[in-house]
């Protein structure tokens, strides 16, 4: 018998609740996907060197360099006051923003290192750190807004932390790091070796007129992070799960030292495909456009359920709309998700899947990244609660 690495770990709340909306035949809007397809250019060029010659052996370890130049053009006209990445040493081209983190972990995180968690966060964060040997050690960030406590996180470095890890736009509450944020990490970690993983995967959904802000463009931080972003998320084509990391030099070689034996390459007619969209769009059309094309779907969302008893949390980024139910039921928020999708016929993701420990804040977290009809149908459902109807 094996001893399991991860005993008390099952299988994620996503894929359960995407079981549970097949099984029931719920609206999913659990698991963080779209339901349309990414932009027909980017699929005709998939087609194309899905079927032209030499697009069909190992891309290089670290990625097609032509990707990589296009990702280090990009950044360097959406992240001002940042100096473009050195495609040759600072970007490396991932199996999904997921090997991205994963790897990370495992380059720079030795058995009894600490790495600071702020919760809720994605699920993968905390057993990526257990299986490297190290101790997540977990600051809650105070509902309802989600924002960092930055006292909170300075009393949880000690001599032994090795890494802190920081996700804006923030999944699952959506909240944003604004300038202060970032300076308030910088200042955290100066006169340290603490690193930074910072998890942008939602980099351009950031609403309302505000500028999106990463890592990279503060100074101090940049010397000392990893910087994750992922095309899934941003050209609605998560299943071909192609992600990216942006470091500095040194970092980036120990990162790459671990990526070479993960998944050591990405497809190549996919990275191809990706860079003939980066080259042929010099203004960053598509990017700059999704905080609109999402920012209008939260809204439409929003608007569908006014005056349905929800009580919806503002969306500064992302595209998942935190609601509280207390107005239908004082279920825990697993048990009312499961009740949600069986009763109601919707299915979402309790944010006490979030916390390590199950801790229960009374949400649940609706993803609107959908198609007008998914979230009309979604809608009518969610305004009819099957227990007030009865009476």
């Amino acid at each position: 018998m094996v001893e399991s690495k991860l005993p008390d770990v099952g299988v994620s709340i996503f894929s359960q609740m995407t079981l549970l909306a097949q099984q029931t035949g719920a609206i999913n809007l659990a698991q963080g996907f779209p339901d349309y397809d990414p932009p027909l250019a980017l699929r005709e060029a998939l087609a194309r060197h899905a079927l032209a010659s030499g697009s069909h052996q190992y891309a290089p370890m670290p990625g097609l360099l032509r990707l990589r130049q296009a990702i280090a053009a990009q950044a360097a006209r959406l992240q001002p006051g940042a100096p473009p990445p050195d495609a040759e040493t600072e970007v490396t081209i991932t199996a999904g923003a997921t090997e991205a983190l994963y790897s990370v972990l495992a380059a720079v995180v030795r058995p009894g290192d600490e790495v600071i968690i702020l919760e809720p966060a994605y699920d993968l964060y905390g057993p990526a750190v257990r299986l490297q040997g190290g101790v997540p050690r977990y600051v809650r960030l105070p509902a309802p807004d989600f924002r960092p406590d930055w006292e909170a996180v300075r009393a949880a470095v000690s001599p032994r932390t090795r890494l802190i890890m920081v996700n804006s736009p923030h999944n699952p509450s959506g909240a944003v790091f604004s300038e202060a944020d970032w300076a308030a990490l910088a200042s955290l970690v100066e006169g340290t070796e603490v690193l930074v993983l910072s998890d942008e995967v939602y980099e351009h959904l950031v609403f309302d007129e505000v500028a999106p802000r990463s890592a990279r463009q503060h100074p101090a931080l940049r010397a000392r992070s990893f910087v994750v972003s992922s095309f899934g998320k941003t050209y609605h084509a998560t299943g071909w799960k192609v992600g990216y990391c942006l470091a500095p030099p040194a970092l980036t070689a120990e990162l790459r030292r671990v990526h070479q034996f993960v998944t050591f390459a990405v497809s190549t007619p996919t990275q191809h495909a990706l860079a003939d969209v980066l080259e042929a769009d010099p203004t960053d059309a598509h990017a700059r456009g999704l905080a609109g094309f999402y920012q209008a779907k939260r809204d439409e969302f929003a608007g569908l359920l006014a005056g349905a008893g929800w009580d919806l949390r503002p969306v500064p980024g992302g595209y998942f709309q935190l609601a509280g139910y207390a107005q239908f039921s004082q279920l825990g928020d697993r048990a009312f998700a499961e009740e949600l999708a069986r009763s109601w016929g919707v299915a979402v993701v309790p944010v006490s899947a979030f916390y390590h420990d199950g801790y229960d804040v009374g949400l649940v977290r609706f993803c609107f990244a959908k198609g007008p009809a998914t979230l009309q149908a979604a809608a009518r459902r969610l305004a009819r609660p099957p227990a007030l109807e009865a009476g």
